[in-house]
């Protein structure tokens, strides 16, 4: 960790785990290194008494309905993946290896970023939530949206760059490294005992 790498109020923060759902996570070409270590931060985030949310993609048949031509998320909605995506298919369950816990926040979104078509903002600011710890897959799709969005929302953000994954990898290194820490403070797991250790 870096000395300026923040510590914050575990109280007032939140690890937003996006779209580690089981058709996600399944397109990875090794998933289980980036389960362990999702897993691990979660453990990490509750045990300093932080809070942990959960954001999954899946659409309902109104969903389905309600989206214009215009929508590039429609656009990339085949019939095929219609099937796979929707909100009961096992594809967009939450994957077994991060199960949420009955506290914690789930929320189910309809485009790329967690806000958008969610209650995920007043969620946050019921529990005075200020901190958001971002993972997720892709770093490119709702990782890179989501941080966009935060920021706008005035939280402050650090993104857990070893438990964000993309299928390109040097997207992903060219986002953490370079267009990321625009708005948010770059860490990995590994440091996340430190920064929660703090009052801020």
């Amino acid at each position: 960790m870096s000395a300026t790498t923040p510590t914050v109020d575990p109280r007032r923060t939140a690890l937003l785990v996006m779209d580690y759902q089981n058709g996600i996570v399944g397109l990875l070409p090794e998933p289980a290194p980036l389960l362990a270590r999702a897993a691990d931060a979660i453990s990490t985030v509750r045990g300093h008494g932080g809070h942990v949310g959960h954001v999954r993609v899946a659409f309902t048949e109104a969903d389905y309905a309600a989206m214009p031509e215009t929508s590039p998320m429609a656009a990339a909605l085949t019939p095929e993946r219609r099937a796979t995506m929707h909100v009961d298919s096992p594809a967009t369950a939450i994957h077994d290896r991060i199960a949420p816990a009955p506290e914690d926040i789930v929320v189910r979104k309809t485009r790329v970023g967690a806000f958008s078509t969610t209650d995920l903002d007043q969620q946050l600011r019921d529990r005075g939530i200020t901190t958001l710890l971002l993972a997720g897959i892709s770093t490119s799709g709702v990782v890179l949206s989501t941080a966009r969005d935060a920021a706008d929302r005035d939280y402050r953000l650090l993104v857990l760059t070893d438990a964000c994954a993309d299928p390109d990898p040097e997207v992903h290194a060219f986002l953490t490294e370079r267009v990321l820490p625009r708005q948010a403070t770059p860490i990995t797991t590994a440091d996340l005992d430190a920064v929660l250790g703090g009052g801020a």
